[in-house]
């Protein structure tokens, strides 16, 4: 899978990178990054079902 970020969408809370610190890492600019786009972590799913904004896109 492939994970991408709507960075628009981020407000920075941080729920991504405290589920999935592997994956996703809050930037200088307080918006998520991907460290890791092609994962099949289930933590990312995970991730992308608890932001608040539906800033996680995930590619299967």
């Amino acid at each position: 899978m492939k994970v991408r970020i709507d960075e628009p969408s981020c407000i920075g809370c941080g729920v991504c990178e405290n589920l999935c610190p592997d994956v996703f890492k809050l930037g200088d600019d307080m918006k998520a990054k991907v460290l890791q786009p092609e994962t099949d972590l289930d933590c990312a799913k995970d991730a992308a079902d608890s932001c608040p904004t539906s800033a996680i896109i995930i590619e299967e």
